[in-house]
């Protein structure tokens, strides 16, 4: 699967995701799962080839943080923002989609990433403007986020779209009716910034994202419900859609997506499992995700508490998000990346045996 010299490229990873989505094809007799893929494979490849100029000449460049390693600052003035191009198709086909089939749960899909799309648009501009890589601070992004997460998991949940019976193995459910609105925020907005934090090494993001939206819509066509396939396909899409746009983004990139395209994926990700109940699934699979979330988390708070105790704050890690921790222990980072993949690889995989098994 990895080949000779054991390294997973770009190439690679595009077409072991494309065969086992022709394999899905044939296992659920349903040839737009393939054809999706590749369809906003081609929409993301085309306007992120030729959207890169124009985001030259409307000057949108990176500013690199001042904290991160030192080698990143090479990357200084690369394109960015370049999440527009995986977000405005998935936002049009959601638009297209919920007209055609009158349906309430796609628009309100819709409102929610279009929602987050805002606010990581906002948060890159203002980091351009600013000539810093800050742009909203800490609470204007997390009020914003909030708003939106309540706004869409309240209509949803009084629209009878949420199912608080979450669906751990075919057979076994867990009764959540009473916290039910609490896990769907914490996944929304915690999955939202978790792809944020993962987006630090060229192709990281967009690739493991690939990958996720892959297994997820795999998870859905197997649960077997008629009125969830449309949220398996549109997930096959956006695998399709951050693939085309891992062509300019992987090691040495040519564009990053920004807060505009992680920011949206995450929500993407979490607002999906919400209305389809896969909750479970998603935490298996979103694995590289959370650990990078949780490298922040675990650093921040040891160094609060060690700071408490010894008057002076400790670190578990060298820098995090973990990714920069291996980066400063001498890791390549296209080592670093593709390692990342791999896992990822492996726990969709785990994900979905898991779900057929058990």
């Amino acid at each position: 699967m990895i080949g000779k010299t054991k390294t997973l490229n770009f190439s690679i990873l595009f077409f072991l995701i494309l065969f086992s989505l022709t394999v899905n094809s044939f296992i659920f007799s349903n040839l737009f799962i393939v054809n999706i893929f590749l369809i906003f494979f081609l929409i993301s490849l085309f306007f992120t080839k030729f959207g890169i100029k124009k985001i030259k000449e409307l000057n949108l460049l990176q500013n690199i943080r001042k904290e991160g390693p030192l080698i990143h600052s090479s990357k200084t003035n690369t394109p960015t923002m370049g999440g527009i191009f995986i977000v405005l198709p998935f936002l049009l086909l959601l638009l297209i989609l919920s007209k055609k089939f009158d349906s309430i749960e796609l628009f309100l899909l819709f409102i929610c990433n279009l929602g987050f799309f805002i606010i990581g648009f906002l948060d890159d501009y203002l980091s351009i403007t600013n000539k810093k890589n800050t742009g909203l601070t800490v609470n204007e992004k997390f009020l914003l986020q909030a708003l939106i997460s309540i706004l869409f998991i309240v209509l949803a949940f009084q629209g009878s779209y949420i199912n608080p019976l979450i669906d751990i193995f075919n057979n076994w459910n867990i009764n959540t009716y009473a916290i039910i609105i609490p896990i769907c925020f914490i996944t929304l907005i915690g999955l939202s910034n978790a792809v944020n934090l993962t987006d630090g090494l060229d192709g990281l993001a967009a690739g493991c994202s690939s990958i996720v939206f892959y297994g997820l819509g795999t998870e859905i066509f197997i649960k077997g419900q008629k009125e969830l396939i449309i949220y398996g396909l549109i997930s096959f899409a956006m695998s399709g859609l951050c693939m085309g746009f891992l062509k300019f983004n992987k090691y040495p990139a040519k564009i990053f997506m920004g807060d505009t395209g992680s920011l949206t994926i995450g929500a993407t990700l979490g607002s999906i499992s919400i209305l389809t109940n896969s909750f479970f699934t998603l935490f298996i699979i979103s694995g590289v995700f959370i650990i990078e979330a949780l490298s922040v988390i675990i650093q921040v708070g040891f160094f609060k508490i060690s700071k408490r105790i010894y008057k002076s704050g400790k670190k578990v890690f060298l820098m995090t998000p973990i990714h920069h921790h291996f980066e400063l222990k001498g890791v390549k980072e296209e080592k670093i990346v593709e390692n990342f993949w791999k896992l990822n690889i492996l726990l969709v995989f785990l994900g979905i045996v898991l779900k057929i098994k058990l």
